[in-house]
């Protein structure tokens, strides 16, 4: 193993040469506090940039076994360290200085969430840290002595700063882990205590733009949960909160335009991620099996059984074995359902803004002018009783436009003026007084949940010249030669969730052995045992540090959105 001092002295005959000597730098070196790994270097000052790793170890980084004794702890530490990595480049380092990305130490994107994430990890045996870096250049010529500066001088100092536990702020530090233990411990007591979601007392929901996640700051009116409604959960660390309970079953959210319903379901599906001190939103837990579910016009549909919601298509078409190149908002919403449950949903999540009407509801005017045997599409109304009795699948709807729902519902919450009230009483009232005239179109029972079996082979994602190719953003992900539409997948929290499904979904397709023949939900369930046993590394060729764990859920909603997707033998 070499040694800072052979690093210096190579670096300055460096110094000058053409762009691709850098490549003498990949390796490992050896410094007073800490192991550099030089795992990659950039092709030129405009690719992407060199990746390195920093290896702290633990009597030197000196982190106390209770912040990491736990996954909740382990998890909201290695959160916390990324973040101030963050925090301490731009006061250590000089940042660009040369042509294309030089000069520039970078880590992982991120947002309010806590997630598993690839950029730090800690063991018992040291700390673990994933750089980028643009290494210097003018023109396509090294500058070796910005260079030495940016490894030598900048990098040992953001090291000191950010990984040794004698440098952090103590008590940030143990309100992060707190907090993040503390979510994680009231999700554990929502099914226990027959919840589906829990909305803490003084929770904001609001957040500061349509295109932001951080807290609304002036003008946010924190949450008061209605009496009624009103449980206490325990937290191991800061004590019993009080919060608003959402029960198992059918709740509706009412309420008159911009009173906060949206934002109270958007908050409920954000939850199922715990978020950072400050966020407002850090005690509103939802259960981890809880999908947003949304019309989604135009999207692919490969092999789903729609048929508890639509049948009989005038042209013939077999909705238990349902696919499409462009489907409607109804048949969208319908496969959206199916496909979720079929990937373990226990809770669904539906505002009527993005959903499709006639997917919605159908009332007895329209029964009465288009009679049943005229339509295929039974509407989710007389579905989601059925789907909660035969399969406990809970359901929360936005519902503003039809009180029709109030026969089905078990609770219903008015947001007034962004504030909760318990109107199921008054519901119910209403439901006596007004009766419904229209005829229930779903029958008995909600019907079967489906175990396709995918053709492995359909999941591309090399490129035909035998390149694995994954790039992702927020509204898309590449694998291959195909482009996913990951625009309308609401509980992608962050780009690195999006990336790491690609890696997942590579690794399924490039293991054929093992996942061949089983059912999606089956392939899940094994890349979720993957995931515990080993995290993202068990999915990526290298180390990479721009990757952040993802949910069953969007692993699946991608895959069913590639559109070269087959099934096995093209059977259900």
């Amino acid at each position: 193993m070499r040694d800072r001092r052979e690093l210096d002295d190579l670096l300055r005959r460096l110094n000058g040469k053409g762009y691709g000597a850098y490549k003498s730098l990949e390796g490992v070196w050896r410094f007073p506090k800490f192991v550099l790994f030089v795992d990659h270097v950039q092709g030129d000052p405009f690719a992407t940039p060199s990746r390195l790793r920093v290896r702290v170890p633990m009597e030197i980084a000196g982190i106390p076994h209770e912040f990491y004794r736990n996954k909740s702890r382990k998890t909201a530490l290695e959160d916390f360290l990324v973040r101030q990595l963050a925090r301490w480049i731009p006061k250590v380092t000089k940042g660009n200085r040369g042509s294309g990305h030089s000069g520039r130490f970078s880590v992982v994107a991120f947002g309010q969430c806590i997630l598993h994430r690839t950029a730090v990890w800690v063991t018992e045996e040291h700390v673990e840290a994933i750089l980028s870096v643009g290494l210097p250049a003018a023109g396509r010529r090294i500058l070796g002595h910005e260079a030495a500066e940016m490894l030598l001088s900048e990098l040992p100092e953001l090291v000191r700063r950010a990984l040794f536990f004698v440098n952090l702020d103590k008590a940030a530090l143990r309100e992060h882990v707190a907090c993040g233990e503390d979510a994680d411990a009231l999700r554990e007591q929502l099914a226990e205590r027959g919840l589906v979601a829990f909305v803490a007392e003084g929770a904001i929901l609001p957040r500061e733009s349509g295109v932001s996640d951080r807290p609304l700051g002036e003008g946010a009116i924190p949450f008061e949960p209605p009496p009624s409604l009103s449980v206490t959960l325990e937290r191991p660390n800061r004590g019993p909160i009080r919060g608003m309970g959402i029960p198992e079953g059918v709740t509706l959210i009412v309420g008159g335009g911009y009173h906060g319903k949206s934002t109270l379901l958007s908050a409920l599906a954000q939850g199922v991620y715990n978020h950072i001190p400050g966020d407002g939103r850090e005690y509103v837990v939802t259960r981890r099996e809880a999908v947003v579910i949304r019309a989604e016009d135009g999207r692919f549909v490969c092999g789903v059984d729609i048929s508890p919601f639509i049948s009989n298509l005038p042209n013939g078409t077999d909705t238990r074995n349902f696919s499409t190149q462009n489907a409607s908002g109804s048949t969208s919403q319908a496969a959206n359902i199916m496909e979720a449950l079929e990937a373990g949903a226990k809770v669904l999540l539906v505002d009527e803004d993005t959903s499709a009407t006639n997917f919605m509801i159908r009332d007895e005017r329209m029964q009465e002018l288009v009679v049943k045997e005229k339509e295929p599409i039974t509407p989710f109304l007389d579905k989601v009783r059925p789907l909660y009795r035969d399969h406990g699948v809970s359901s929360i709807l936005v519902m503003g436009g039809s009180g029709d729902y109030f026969e089905v519902a078990d609770c219903v919450i008015m947001m007034d003026a962004y504030r909760p009230r318990d109107v199921t009483d008054k519901a119910k009232e209403i439901v006596r007084k007004y009766p419904l005239r229209r005829r229930p179109e779903g029958g008995e029972r909600f019907g079967s949940i489906p175990r396709r079996v995918p053709d492995l082979s359909s999941i591309r994602p090399r490129t035909p010249k035998g390149k694995l190719k994954i790039r992702a953003s927020k509204m898309a992900l590449q694998l291959g030669s195909s482009v996913i539409d990951l625009s309308r997948i609401h509980q992608i929290a962050e780009v690195p969730q999006a990336r790491a499904i690609g890696y997942i979904l590579a690794y399924i397709a490039e293991n054929g052995r093992r996942f061949a023949g089983k059912p999606l939900a089956e392939i899940l369930d094994e890349v979720e045992r993957a995931l515990e046993a080993e995290g993202l590394w068990a999915f990526i060729p290298a180390r990479y540090g721009d990757l952040a764990a993802p949910r069953r859920f969007e692993v699946a909603a991608a895959l069913n959105r590639l559109r070269t997707l087959r099934l096995r033998d093209g059977k259900v």
